[in-house]
């Protein structure tokens, strides 16, 4: 069975908004990403397993506000106490997943068709974000991430970089146009690429 990505008729290639006469390293880019696996990993409140002993694609499972754990291939965000979701590119993560944590110790849940990805990168990215979501951006940066909304739409924020600023906003697949929408129009006043 082959899966159709959330925006495959919305995300369009190309400059708009207010792009004349700019560089290409001024524009924001605007992207859809896709074939990531993304599982929700649960421990469960009367498991005794420690979490400093398991590791997943040689990370760790960090159980701090606002982080991450990541390499090259996958990424590992806290998503609140005992929750993570990890977003990797490799297929076979979940039978890693399933080999390494119990069931009896955690709730494991495969979110990668129930998700939209939008990546923005840019100097202008934070100013994007600050139009529709009431966090605090200026003290955001790599290697943090946040659950929140933007505009009403519950999304989790993962920043890949600040050098220039790079972000990746996941959202449920039903409020992905409706995401995907929100950010370019909050991007044109900077001007962008779909990329």
């Amino acid at each position: 069975m082959s899966s159709i990505s959330a925006l495959k008729n919305k995300h369009t290639k190309g400059l708009f908004g207010d792009h004349e006469g700019k560089n290409d390293n001024e524009l924001l880019k605007v992207s859809e990403l896709s074939d990531f696996q993304i599982i929700q990993i649960v421990k469960y409140k009367n498991s005794l397993t420690a979490i400093e002993n398991i590791k997943i694609d040689n990370l760790s499972l960090k159980n701090e506000t606002l982080n991450i754990s990541c390499n090259v291939n996958t990424r590992i965000l806290w998503n609140g106490p005992s929750n993570w979701l990890l977003v990797s590119s490799k297929k076979e993560v979940l039978n890693e997943i399933n080999k390494k944590l119990k069931e009896t110790d955690f709730a494991i849940t495969n979110l990668s068709q129930s998700r939209a990805i939008i990546q923005i990168e840019g100097k202008n990215t934070k100013e994007i974000l600050k139009k529709g979501c009431p966090f605090n951006f200026n003290e955001f940066k790599k290697g943090n991430c946040l659950n929140s909304v933007y505009n009403g739409m519950s999304v989790t924020i993962d920043m890949l970089d600040d050098n220039p600023d790079k972000v990746r906003i996941f959202t449920l697949r039903s409020f992905g146009e409706s995401l995907y929408h929100s950010i370019t129009d909050a991007c044109l006043e900077f001007g962008y690429k779909g990329i």
